[in-house]
């Protein structure tokens, strides 16, 4: 069966149904469900889609986690990285803190490793080992 790797744009057409390509869009996923393909979806091409959506289309962030996390379980939707990525949009939906500091924490979560930034967000996660400055 034939994988496609899915470019940001088809996802956002896909979930907010505008512009010239919306009906395309819905094809291409439509083709996964039913089983012609597989679109393997990215770490970079979902954040690329949380920027988009959260800071052009105002989509609220709980409201944006949850509808990511139900594509990643679609049929026909490849995600090498479901388990990290599913951890980041929950604490992305949960918290305020930038959608990558959210997926370092999950990826630090998953490798058993902490983070090391400038940026105190990660104290936020209580299971996640901060490392800084004043460390």
């Amino acid at each position: 069966m034939k994988r496609f790797l899915l470019d940001t744009n088809i996802l956002v057409r896909f979930l907010v149904g505008d512009g010239d390509n919306a009906q395309c869009a819905l094809e291409v996923f439509q083709a996964a469900e039913d089983g012609r393909c597989v679109l393997v979806i990215t770490e970079i091409a979902l954040a690329e889609a949380v920027w988009v959506l959260n800071s052009h289309y105002q989509v609220p962030r709980k409201k944006l986690a949850t509808t990511l996390s139900a594509v990643l379980s679609k049929p026909g939707i490849d995600c090498p990285t479901v388990d990290v990525l599913s951890d980041a949009l929950a604490r992305f939906g949960a918290t305020k803190v930038d959608f990558i500091d959210c997926y370092l924490a999950a990826a630090a979560k998953q490798q058993a490793c902490g983070v090391a930034s400038f940026d105190r967000d990660f104290r936020k996660f209580p299971d996640i080992d901060f490392w800084d400055q004043s460390s």
